[in-house]
């Protein structure tokens, strides 16, 4: 890929005076973005009954993000933390974690290791071929279903250009604190995209991702190292994702399909700190030797979508058929002669997915009222789960199942000029659960002088994942049970907006101002607790509840070439531990702020960027043991810290090339101090969070070749 893209930087540089892109100068600039996500027809975000936020593509470039993960890491109320020994991403919403929103690619949920849509690891997502980032706060389960209790995050994606052809190809360098050699430390990413419109109806492209994260050495020694003093290995795991990605679509008056296919691969190794000297007393020599491990995730995902108008019935149909895989391959490594001995390699977890969903507008279609009906099929299959690490890969899993079939309507009553409501309801029939019955109300009121009020109130379950309904880890040290009997989780939310737009000085100067304020609570909360004492026996069961209860205020501001976004967030959250013999149910308030500011210099033909994000010191009540021995709950503290990454974004050629200069972690977080945490059952509590590996640097080559 660097060859490649070394052969298109020199033809460039003799064909960019002859080539003139293409304009749509037809076209004129889009004032709003128009939003599909929980919407009855597509419309702009004004119009819109549901709070919709956008990110958008040049939001995407100005941040040079490659993953969703990169890209959320600033946003309020979304917190993201990485997890060192697994190489994945926690992701908290409203103080919720992901197993209680949702992720979709253009409606349709996407699968991962735990179940369909919720749960899903951020990093995975590769977003160079999305359009912009659709993102819903508070219950949607009648629009989505079971898990999106906090919220929804739907990725759309590009499926037209134009255009006749579009080549992008781009290179990015970046240092991994002040870690950075060509091949073996540092993050090296590579994509190469090519989209063509066939004719006046078909489009097509594909796109290649190559990401190469070499981890985080800090004080550790790497893989070749052979001493036994715990320095071998990362401090955070090597990971190498690639990706590939196609796309078909047909567009032709009141019909448009696509097929997309997505194929994710994924590596991390994981090379033990312990060293085993196997010293020879005969011959006085070692040969050291330890025991690795490297973790493979395939990801299969097919997705077809048919749109149009059937008289005058709006439809909207996906079929999708998703896998994913992950495999362990554990071994002997003998360290001076870098061979692999006794390798035991198998599959360990597996998880497949057939889903429809269908949605039909214009039922009722008139002046003052526009009704949708839709549908919902899940067919869920999975084998193992994350403790079959501790068993061992090609260990025998049984395979359950999880369906659900779900119907759903909505509608949009224009009850007067400035006045409308949308109510829905959606019932969920399971071969696991009894029938669940999911309601929203929404509504919005214009107040004159571009003010604007709307009011959200939706409910939301959370199904039980794979683990907590079939883990089965009995030995002699353990036991711990899943619960088929497990009920889903009832959670609901109600939020209120205002919002204001205001211009000065014939639009010169333009403002847009959002104050919300937000209430969850969730029943039923599923936890692990202890159901006997001798032995000692674990089970999930129903039995804690969650509340959050705040305010925000998101702000938007323009300028001539400035722009700038401003937003602040207090938030308390209760959580009622009634597993626990103790429990306090006071709210526990923390502070965010985040910004993004922007400044386009026309003539320089660039664009600096500044990303940051603050958060306040976090609480939790935990259960310690006082100084007279007895158990106590006491808040637990996680320290405030900032973050903050800057971009220089510049085109050269008239566009044919774009470089992006960057910083990421600008003040250089690398861990916060917590007391926020319990041990674990062979563990103590730990005492710092890992948040980032330093401040880095990058940069970000990109090639747009357009005909």
């Amino acid at each position: 890929m660097r060859l490649l893209f070394s052969i298109l930087l020199f033809t460039t540089l003799h064909v960019s005076a002859q080539v003139e892109q293409k304009r749509d100068s037809l076209n004129p600039e889009r004032l709003e973005e128009v939003v599909v996500t929980g919407q009855i027809n597509p419309q702009s975000v004004s119009k819109s009954v549901v709070e919709v936020k956008v990110i958008s593509r040049k939001d995407i470039e100005r941040q040079a993000g490659n993953t969703l993960a990169d890209v959320l890491n600033t946003t309020l109320n979304l917190n993201i933390t990485p997890n060192t020994s697994t190489g994945k991403s926690g992701v908290s919403l409203f103080g919720l974690d992901s197993q209680y929103f949702k992720v979709l690619i253009d409606n349709v949920p996407i699968i991962n290791e735990e179940g369909v849509g919720n749960n899903t690891d951020l990093t995975l997502i590769n977003l160079d071929d999305i359009e912009r980032i659709e993102i819903v706060e508070g219950a949607m389960g009648v629009q989505y279903g079971a898990n999106a209790v906090s919220g929804i995050i739907n990725i759309i994606t590009k499926k037209s250009s134009h255009n006749d052809w579009e080549i992008t190809a781009y290179s990015q360098e970046e240092t991994i604190g002040d870690e950075y050699e060509w091949f073996d430390k540092g993050r090296h990413i590579q994509s190469l995209k090519v989209g063509h419109n066939f004719s006046e109806a078909i489009y097509g492209n594909v796109v290649y991702t190559r990401n190469d994260f070499g981890g985080f050495y800090d004080e550790k020694q790497g893989e070749n190292y052979e001493l036994n003093d715990g320095l071998r290995g990362h401090e955070w795991l090597p990971k190498l994702q690639q990706n590939a990605k196609g796309l078909v679509s047909y567009n032709k008056e009141n019909l448009n399909i696509f097929y997309r296919f997505d194929y994710l691969n994924e590596r991390i190794e994981r090379f033990s700190e312990n060293v085993d000297l196997n010293e020879n007393a005969a011959t006085g020599t070692i040969n050291p030797s330890a025991l690795d491990e490297i973790y493979k995730n395939n990801r299969f995902y097919h997705h077809l979508n048919a749109t149009g108008l059937l008289n005058t019935i709006g439809y909207n149909i996906s079929v999708s058929y998703q896998k994913q895989t992950k495999d362990l391959e554990r071994y002997t490594y003998r360290i001076r002669s870098q061979e692999k001995e006794n390798i035991e390699a198998g599959e360990y977890q597996s998880r497949s997915a057939f889903f429809s969903r269908g949605t039909f507008s214009n039922i009722i279609n008139t002046s003052k009222a526009n009704m949708q009906l839709g549908y919902e099929l899940t067919a869920e299959k999975g084998s193992g789960s994350s403790l079959a690490i501790v068993i061992g890969p090609g260990s025998d899993a049984i395979t359950q199942e999880l369906n659900n079939y779900d119907f759903f309507a909505a509608s949009e009553l224009q009850l007067t000029d400035r006045f409308s409501l949308r109510p829905g309801f959606r019932a969920s029939f399971s071969n696991l659960f009894d029938t669940q019955y999911i309601g929203s109300l929404s509504a919005k009121q214009s107040l004159g002088d571009d003010w604007e009020l709307r009011a959200i109130l939706g409910s939301a379950n959370r199904t039980p994942n794979y683990n907590e309904l079939y883990t089965y880890f009995v030995d002699v040290n353990h036991n711990v049970q899943g619960n088929s009997n497990l009920n889903p989780e009832k959670g609901f939310s109600t939020f209120l907006h205002i919002k204001k737009k205001s211009s000065l000085g014939d639009g010169t100067f333009r403002l847009k101002n959002k104050l919300s304020f937000n209430y969850l609570n969730l029943n039923d909360r599923i936890e692990l607790i202890l159901v006997n004492q001798n032995p000692l026996e674990y089970q999930y069961n129903n039995i804690d509840s969650f509340r959050a209860l705040g305010v925000f205020s998101e702000n938007e501001v323009f300028y001539k070439k400035f722009k700038g976004q401003i937003g602040v967030s207090l938030q308390g959250i209760s959580k009622v531990l009634d597993s626990r013999t103790q429990s306090n149910d006071d709210f526990l308030f923390n502070l965010q702020l985040n910004s993004n500011l922007s400044y386009n210099a026309p003539k320089l033909k660039t664009t600096f960027s500044l990303f940051f994000k603050y958060l306040g010191e976090q609480q939790q009540f935990v259960e310690k043991t006082n100084d007279q021995g007895e158990q106590e709950f006491i808040a637990g503290k996680t320290d405030p810290y900032s973050w903050m990454d800057a971009t220089i974004n510049k085109s050269f050629f008239d566009g044919a090339f774009t470089t992006t200069l960057g910083c990421r972690n600008l003040f250089d977080v690398t861990q916060v101090n917590t007391t926020a945490f319990e041990g674990g059952t062979h563990d103590g509590a730990p005492a710092q969070i890992s948040l980032g590996y330093g401040r880095s640097y990058f940069l970000k080559l990109t090639y747009n070749l357009k005909l």
